[in-house]
């Protein structure tokens, strides 16, 4: 079997060390990232477009249907690639397929969110899970420690990309809103199914590292829509001063982002199968939360430019929503036990102040920005009490 498997150039698909030293993400990890980073625009930009329509409660439901997509299947992958990356040929053959998938994915989004026609975003996702079911089926051939398990996740992937293809064919666009909830219920009990067969080999260094680098991916979308707020401004040369305070604060609030998620290491509680699950499934509400802030920077030029018809207080909540949102998933995720007290009593206080910023009729991205910063500070002073008492 070995020296078949080297004469077509491929390599035993075991699991890697997981005490492997300088586990960095690889250069295909960063180029799928980037394909599905078109995904998260797509999904974002349509849902400021719903949102400026006033279509609210639509837009959000079908941003976050669309987003599961995309955040599951970018994170089975990254899973998967933390315990079993063997770079051969045929795995990265699989890896592009299944940015392939993202592609197909990332076309059907419009059509999705705003037509709840989902025939070309499932055949999409469909194309990435089933290219997952080939790599564990290397695995199950590969690995004999790992086999149960790959077994296990191989089958219960395909069984729901089975479901999920006879949702679209048989209901189409009637589907009702509950068989979309079952099956991602299906989707996530997967993993912890077949987890409880033996645990799958991950790096927690190179699993924090993976999340860190989409969440910067993520930032990028803020950033560009704090570029669209001056570009507006220059090119109308009206509402310059509100669009350039938009832009600053765009700029502020991206940059607090940053710093809040990456004000504590993580991979420390990413050794146990609870902590891993606990940690990968609530980034779901983190990663979505900060796709919509660009959202929501958008929403906010087009208050400020006239052209939507939502009120004030819509718009700034387009903005803050999704900023409270984070706050109190970052801070219950990855910080609440790694802060004192009164920090968290920050934090959370800090969650609310935000969303309220949201609110007031003139000036909410400034407030929210403030907030944001005042949250830093806190973590900072809080860092530097930490390092005084280890000293």
């Amino acid at each position: 079997m070995t020296d078949a498997v080297a004469r077509f150039g491929l390599r035993r698909m075991t699991a890697r060390d997981v005490f492997e030293s300088h586990r960095a993400a690889s250069p295909l990890e960063l180029l799928f990232d980037l394909v599905f980073v078109v995904a998260v625009a797509q999904a974002s930009s349509t849902l400021h477009d719903l949102v400026s329509e006033g279509r609210v409660g639509p837009g959000v439901l079908a941003y976050l249907m669309v987003f599961f997509a995309v955040w599951w299947a970018w994170m089975n992958f990254t899973w998967f690639a933390s315990a079993f990356d063997t770079d051969d040929w045929l795995y990265r053959v699989l890896t592009i397929v299944q940015m392939g998938g993202v592609l197909v994915l990332a076309a059907g989004v419009h059509d999705a969110m705003l037509l709840s026609d989902y025939t070309v975003i499932t055949a999409g996702y469909v194309v990435m899970r089933l290219a997952m079911v080939a790599q564990w089926l290397r695995v199950a051939a590969s690995d004999s420690v790992s086999r149960p398990t790959a077994l296990r996740m191989a089958a219960g992937i395909g069984a729901v990309q089975v479901l999920w293809v006879a949702r679209a064919a048989v209901l189409g666009d009637e589907a009702p809103l509950w068989t979309f909830g079952l099956l991602v219920l299906a989707e996530l009990a997967v993993p912890v199914w077949a987890e409880l067969r033996g645990r799958t080999q991950w790096h927690p260094h190179h699993i924090a590292e993976r999340f860190g680098l989409f969440t910067l991916l993520l930032l990028g979308e803020s950033l560009l829509a704090s570029a669209n707020a001056l570009i507006d401004a220059i090119a109308e040369g009206e509402h310059v001063a509100e669009l350039l305070w938009l832009a600053g604060s765009g700029l502020f609030i991206t940059a607090a982002i940053w710093w809040i998620y990456f004000a504590r290491e993580q991979y420390d509680g990413l050794g146990e199968l609870r902590g891993g699950f606990t940690f990968g499934y609530v980034h779901y509400v983190i990663f979505a939360a900060v796709g919509a802030v660009s959202s929501g920077v958008e929403v906010e030029i087009d208050e400020l430019t006239g052209h939507t018809e939502i009120s004030d207080a819509a718009a700034g909540l387009a903005l803050t929503a999704p900023l409270a949102v984070f706050l109190v998933s970052a801070w219950a995720l990855m910080l609440r036990r790694r802060v004192a007290p009164w920090v968290s009593v920050v934090m959370v206080a800090g969650s609310v102040l935000v969303a309220l910023a949201g609110l007031l009729p003139v000036g909410e991205f400034v407030a929210a920005a403030l907030v944001m910063t005042g949250v830093v500070v806190a973590l900072e002073a809080d860092g530097a009490r930490g390092a005084t008492r280890r000293a």
